[in-house]
């Protein structure tokens, strides 16, 4: 998987960092979304979509393996 983030969108809500903290932290002065892996391993794919679909400001893409969104 391929994971991209559009910072301008983030609402800094934090639910990223929480759910896949492996992939995803958050800037000390702001609490905007920082990407720490763009390209995870496996193990974290299912922790990668849940923090997806919890962000309330659709800041985080994905892109699966197979090449589809």
């Amino acid at each position: 998987m391929k994971v991209e983030v559009e910072e301008p969108r983030c609402v800094a809500a934090g639910h990223c960092a929480v759910a896949a903290p492996e992939v995803f932290d958050q800037r000390d002065d702001d609490g905007v979304v920082v990407l720490l892996n763009a390209a995870p391993p496996e193990h974290v794919d299912e922790s990668v979509r849940e923090a997806a679909l919890l962000c309330p400001a659709a800041a985080i893409i994905v892109r699966e393996r197979d090449g589809s969104s």
